[in-house]
């Protein structure tokens, strides 16, 4: 999403001295931990498409909270942490290469400096005492780092209930996935539905497809019960890496 940035945030400021280190300790790059993170963020409204969940507000917005609640909830420190770090930067990333655009302020999409401060906080307070580190590393305002804790309760709230019953339904659909190259994000995809399988079951049978778009986007389709990620979008992911590194 555009966003007007005439200068690079404090934000991203302190996120670029953290990024390669990050990357090279944890084993994940940032383009695996940006596919992850957009596989969740769609994944998020095949859920509440499935699962009839009651959304207040921007469904969009409810998508960016189930991505990074569903990474705190699968994975271990370090690796969430470094999960989540990458997808802050990768919304910072988008931030920065849209310097100067027009905010469409008309999207239903957040501007992604806000989704970045946004995931940033719901990491922290979910576990405020251990990550007061990584707040500090991105220099969260204490401003807003003081309620993150009780934003997170809210996702909790609102989240952990669905995955809870997902994680109980037995004989429920599986997700599928359809995806024939050999790429990086084919590879990771395909790992992701098998993991997945294994721990959650929707409603109704919903198709990951990995297919050519003409653009870097990925989407759920809720006639179709699929969600597209395109082909283009891993090219993207690199193209932002390098912005990081400018």
């Amino acid at each position: 999403m555009a966003a007007d940035i005439t200068a690079k945030s404090t934000l991203v400021a302190a996120l670029m001295t953290l990024a390669t280190p990050t990357i090279a300790q944890e084993g994940f790059t940032f383009v695996e931990a940006n596919i992850l993170n957009i596989f969740y963020h769609e994944l998020g409204h095949a859920v509440v498409h499935t699962e009839e969940v009651p959304i207040f507000g921007q469904e969009e917005d409810a998508a960016d909270v189930f991505a990074i609640f569903l990474t705190d909830a699968l994975f271990e420190e370090p690796t969430a942490r470094t999960l989540a770090m990458d997808a802050v930067l990768g919304y910072a990333a988008e931030a920065m290469d849209n310097q100067g655009a027009e905010v469409a302020w008309w999207d239903t999409h957040g501007p992604d400096e806000q989704r970045s401060y946004n995931t940033a906080c719901l990491f922290y307070g979910a576990d405020p005492d251990a990550r007061a580190d990584f707040a500090a590393s991105i220099d969260l305002p204490e401003e807003r780092a003081e309620s993150c804790a009780e934003e997170y309760d809210q996702a909790s709230a609102s989240w952990g209930g669905v995955l809870d019953e997902m994680a109980e339904a037995t004989g429920r659909p599986a997700l599928g996935f359809v995806g024939a190259d050999a790429s990086l994000t084919a590879e990771i995809l395909a790992e992701e539905v098998r993991q997945l399988n294994e721990q959650l079951r929707l409603a109704a049978p919903v198709t990951v497809s990995l297919e050519s778009c003409g653009e870097a986007n990925a989407f759920y389709d809720p006639e179709a019960y699929r969600i597209t990620f395109c082909t283009e979008f891993e090219d993207h992911l690199r193209h932002l890496e390098r912005v990081l590194a400018q």
